[in-house]
């Protein structure tokens, strides 16, 4: 996990910054605004706007120790460029992200300290979380759509801060992956996201301020994909991959 701007600066979207190395489809940049993905959630999309005109970006790749913004187009940029990021698509990460923890938060507290076995955003608006909590009942998941949407309209603030990897695994609850936990940044920590009175959990994603900034909430399906695992579908109403 590293210290990316846009866990300190959510808001900025838009940011003048310096190329420090390019290639043919792809640039280092001194500093960047976008998300690159990660931990389910999608990278940003955006461009990055040069003298002559603007290209987007398509991915992001880390190698030689820098994370590499992959271009649409096979040119190479220099000097002083603006990058972009494209503002709805990370309103409904930052939506679906904060909604996932929300989720988590109910079903560890419910299902007995419950883990997470896999979870995945999409640009429709859904999210699906698997959690290992074998013979679940369906209807027991399903009830926790009221509390959630309790949750948003409560409006908690949503903060985040870092502690040292080691009291971070020793700490019971905070990291909720069953099968790979959050890397650590460059100098040993974990960065650790806090829903006021609801839930702290170790987390690199991008969230919302608070939860009263996300549309309402649905549980969609569940669904039984193995003896331990209950995939659970969510959307943000409103969205595409949710009807009414």
């Amino acid at each position: 996990m590293s210290h990316y701007f846009c866990h300190a600066h959510p808001e900025t979207l838009t940011l003048e910054t310096q190329v420090l190395d390019s290639r043919p489809g792809r640039v280092a940049l001194a500093e960047t605004p976008f998300y690159p993905g990660g931990g389910g959630q999608p990278a940003d999309l955006g461009v990055l706007r040069h003298g002559g005109g603007e290209v987007a970006v398509v991915g992001f790749e880390r190698a030689d120790g820098r994370t590499w913004h992959l271009l649409e187009q096979e040119i190479e940029l220099a000097g002083t460029v603006e990058a972009a990021v494209e503002p709805g698509y990370r309103s409904t990460m930052r939506q679906l992200h904060t909604g996932t923890h929300i989720l988590n938060a109910f079903v560890f507290q419910a299902f007995d300290g419950a883990l997470v076995t896999g979870v995945q955003m999409y640009a429709d608006g859904t999210a699906r979380m698997d959690f290992d909590i074998p013979g679940a009942d369906s209807e027991r998941l399903r009830a926790l759509e009221a509390p959630i949407n309790e949750v948003v309209a409560r409006d908690l603030a949503v903060t985040f801060d870092y502690v040292e990897a080691l009291a971070a695994q020793a700490e019971h609850g905070l990291i909720r992956s069953r099968s790979v936990a959050p890397p650590p940044t460059p100098d040993g920590r974990i960065r650790i996201v806090e829903i006021a009175g609801l839930d702290r959990q170790a987390c690199g994603g991008t969230h919302l301020a608070s939860t009263g900034a996300s549309a309402p909430l649905r549980i969609l399906k569940i669904d039984n994909k193995g003896r331990h695992n209950r995939r659970v579908r969510i959307g943000l109403v409103g969205h595409p991959g949710v009807t009414a």
